[in-house]
């Protein structure tokens, strides 16, 4: 490894400083009356489930990291599942969850649903990946950590997966008191691999095989930049399911008809990202070897500017992709960070870059979210910076930092009985299986 001088930190040091800061966003932007975490730092913001299932996954990554006591994260855990565990379960409008399934968004006080919400199978999923997480981690024997196994199991095995199917062979995005099921289903390649493979787990209300044949064969398979990999366009796609499982090895039908694994699909996906912000069609300022990054994200829009004689249409929350967009010119550091698995080669030198253009410079939990330096601003250097920070975005940095660094999460959960039974019916096979 190439030495470092005193005023260049190495890449670990870079690596340790930013989960710790970070991981501050899991310190502070929670109810500790309910456990719930807010789903941004924007004033008012309601609580994500899925940030909520980061932040379980999160805090043995703490422990380890002295970043918080055993004690602490136990308490914080428990406060949580039991709160999931207690709250209003049924059709009321105003409820937490139904058929073991939660709602996108809760309110930060009540834990109620808000914002009219769906009943979310995929941020559910991220929810009970980090409930089992918390049950692997704290196994010791005490009352306290056997509650936690427990809970995490209980709420786990309360999840109706075939429920969720609506009659049909692949699952429902989600349901509504209002209207039902929401007509989209999980087709294409997706972060939903997580989903069905703890679907397929459930000892109390499985997925047949039939739903992740029927899934796996909506993909695309494409060529893109001198890559051969499983199709998607925004980064996000490419990592969520892998935050939980390693992938290293273990191939379903799919990819040992392509003689690769997801792990190596995600490596592939990751050049794609790179080659795309080094050939920048588009022509967005900034964009190059080491920056790149589009994925769903906030962006500057809705607006429309006429740049350099360019009429450009910026977007807010979007799915941003490649090659197809949509793009408007703007990078979500977190996006690239949380490749570093994949391609360590090609991240750390996009994590310098992002440092060197003073994204985490007085910043309580480190990068910014997204940046768009097409977009102008007076007297801003890099164009426009997202005011906020997301849950979702501020999770996959730590849980990847650990993945790469160690290893030490996957590891963990390789012993995860649900986990390991729903990749072994999805088909799985080889390597740590």
């Amino acid at each position: 490894m190439k030495r470092s001088s005193a005023a260049e930190p190495t890449n670990d040091a870079l690596l340790d400083d930013l989960r710790r800061q970070t991981f501050g966003y899991f310190l502070h932007e929670v109810n500790p009356a309910n456990g719930l975490v807010a789903d941004s730092t924007q004033e008012g913001s309601p609580s994500s489930i899925a940030a909520v299932g980061f932040a379980l996954a999160l805090y043995p990554i703490g422990v380890k990291h002295g970043l918080m006591t055993r004690d602490e994260a136990i308490q914080r855990t428990l406060t949580t599942l039991r709160f999931f565990r207690n709250s209003s379960h049924g059709t009321a409008r105003d409820a937490t969850g139904y058929k073991g399934f939660y709602y996108h968004f809760l309110d930060m006080r009540t834990g109620r649903r808000t914002w009219r919400s769906e009943l979310s199978t995929i941020d559910t999923t991220f929810l009970l990946a980090g409930m089992l997480t918390a049950a692997e981690y704290f196994d010791a024997d005490t009352a306290s950590e056997r509650e936690i196994g427990t809970l995490a199991g209980e709420l786990y095995r309360r999840a109706d997966w075939q429920w969720a199917l609506d009659g049909g062979d692949t699952v429902s995005h989600g349901w509504t008191p209002e209207t039902g099921f929401i007509k989209y289903r999980w087709q294409g390649y997706s972060e939903a691999l997580l989903l069905y493979v703890l679907g397929l787990g459930s000892p109390t209300h499985p997925l047949p095989a039939r739903s992740y044949a029927a899934w796996s064969s909506t993909y695309q398979w494409r060529k893109l930049y001198g890559h051969e990999f499983l199709y998607a366009g925004p980064l996000f796609i490419h990592q969520f399911s892998h935050l939980w499982v390693d992938f290293r090895g273990i191939q379903d039908a799919f990819m040992r008809a392509h003689e690769i694994d997801y792990f190596e699909n995600s490596r592939r996906a990751t050049y794609v990202q790179q080659a795309y912000g080094r050939r920048n069609p588009r022509r967005f300022a900034g964009y190059g070897e080491d920056c790149w990054g589009l994925t769903a994200s906030h962006g500057p829009g809705p607006a429309t500017r006429r740049i350099h004689g360019v009429e450009r249409r910026f977007r807010d929350y979007v799915a941003r992709g490649v090659p197809h967009g949509p793009d408007d010119g703007t990078i979500a550091p977190w996006a690239a960070l949380a490749s570093l698995p994949f391609a360590p080669e090609i991240v750390l030198p996009a994590l310098r870059h992002f440092d060197q253009l003073g994204l985490k410079v007085s910043d309580p939990y480190g990068f910014k979210a997204t940046f768009n330096e097409t977009f102008p601003l007076k007297n801003d250097r890099i164009g426009w910076v997202s005011p906020w920070h997301l849950g979702i975005n501020q999770g996959p940095i730590i849980m990847m930092i650990e993945n790469y660094q160690t290893g030490w999460l996957w590891t963990l959960m390789r012993r995860c009985e649900p986990l390991v039974t729903g990749l072994r019916r999805a088909g799985f096979l080889n390597g740590w299986l």
